[in-house]
């Protein structure tokens, strides 16, 4: 069970993972890993500003501390000049009190201006980095477009991208389909030539019947013609009595014609 569990994750994650990468766009990924660095970026600077802000405030302490001290050495030294020892050994005793406390911030102060110039030296590196990212960036989503275009041209041009794919396909289902019927039209006027269907309208012949009217038809022609040269010609009544008889003769070998087949079908 376990075997079939662990193979079903497998499949699961192999096809998420092609999902992924179907609906995966690169120049958003670089899109969205330059912000992050940016992000980045603007925390290092943060931190650089918060540093100096603790620097400059010590500063401002050891100052005022500097300056009180210096008060008190004033002081002590007006009250020794007046006698009053006791005033300038209070004096010097809460100068060497702040002058601890001078120690302590000056050696605090040192340590912020030692992370202030790493945070700041940390700040120039990331902000060259982040600016390489850039020009990186825009160079690879420059070069995959123009690669997307050209590859879909090409795709368009032979016909294998998915809209023409479609129209491709309507185009061969339509000269199937017409391929077909004229196949179908074919076949069902060769079957009719051949006498295997019959055309009730009437209209088709067989070859016989057809080579009997141009005979027949021929030999109209032929003696319309001998009518009308005797006619120019001024020719007798026996001939156009002969002529008229050769027709009528025609006419009924063509009823003849036509009434053999009808004879020979019903035998």
């Amino acid at each position: 069970m376990s075997g079939v569990m662990k193979r079903m994750g497998m499949i699961f994650r192999a096809k998420a993972n092609k999902a992924l990468d179907r609906a995966e766009d690169p120049r958003e990924t670089l899109d969205y890993s330059y912000q992050k660095q940016l992000e980045l970026l603007q925390k290092v600077r943060r931190g650089v500003a918060d540093v100096a802000t603790s620097r400059k405030r010590l500063e401002l302490q050891l100052n005022q501390l500097r300056s009180q001290s210096g008060k008190l050495e004033e002081q002590g030294r007006k009250a020794l000049a007046l006698g009053r020892e006791d005033l300038a050994r209070e004096a010097l005793s809460r100068r060497a009190a702040l002058q601890q406390q001078v120690t302590d911030l000056e050696t605090q102060h040192s340590t912020l201006q030692g992370e202030e110039e790493k945070l700041t030296l940390a700040a120039q590196r990331l902000q060259a980095k982040v600016d390489a990212f850039r020009t990186r960036k825009e160079t690879i989503k420059a070069t995959y477009t123009a690669a997307q275009a050209q590859t879909r041209i090409g795709e368009a041009f032979s016909g294998i991208s998915e809209e023409m794919g479609d129209v491709g396909l309507a185009i061969q289902r339509a000269e199937d389909k017409t391929a077909q019927l004229q196949a179908r039209a074919g076949a069902i006027d060769e079957l009719l030539a051949s006498g295997a269907l019959d055309d009730h309208s009437g209209l088709a012949k067989d070859d016989i019947q057809a080579e009997l009217d141009r005979l027949s038809g021929g030999t109209d022609v032929e003696l319309e013609l001998q009518r009308m040269k005797a006619e120019l010609s001024g020719g007798t009544s026996a001939q156009q009595q002969a002529i008229e008889g050769g027709q009528q003769a025609s006419g009924e070998d063509r009823a003849q014609s036509r009434e053999a087949p009808r004879f020979h079908k019903e035998q």
